[in-house]
């Protein structure tokens, strides 16, 4: 398998609950390398920006307010199948249906405080890194 990289969110519930050391140990035990991460508070500008595929959407509103609710951790995470291995990792985004052991189940609050949010696609993850980070940023 090729190595591939994919964008990471440790959202603003769990950033206010100080677990991103927890949630980035369940990274790094997924096989997962952090090769970027920075602490940052997500604009209007930028979670409008960033959830646009949403905006028709009727969580829109609530999904912009509680991602700039707080600080956010945003990630670049490299490994073998990353996508997928992270979005496994993750869990449902419904934390009642999410697998023991996951981000989501372990961490999260409810479905719209889910804890983490991740690239489904690799031309997802590719804009979505693009949209927070540097080439020289990410170092693999």
């Amino acid at each position: 398998m090729a190595i591939e990289r994919t964008f990471s969110i440790i959202k603003p519930d769990a950033t206010r609950r100080n677990l991103t050391g927890a949630i980035n140990a369940v990274i790094e035990k997924a096989g997962l390398r952090i090769v970027a991460q920075k602490r940052v508070r997500m604009t209007r500008e930028q979670a409008e920006t960033f959830y646009g595929v949403h905006r028709e959407r009727p969580f829109f509103g609530e999904l912009v307010e509680t991602m700039t609710a707080g600080p956010v951790v945003v990630q670049v995470l490299e490994g073998e199948n990353a996508i997928k291995t992270y979005r496994d990792v993750m869990g449902a985004t419904n934390p009642a249906n999410a697998d023991a052991g996951t981000i989501r189940k372990e961490f999260a609050l409810s479905v719209g405080e889910n804890s983490a949010h991740g690239s489904d696609a690799p031309e997802t993850a590719a804009i979505e890194i693009a949209q927070w980070f540097a080439g020289n940023e990410i170092v693999g």
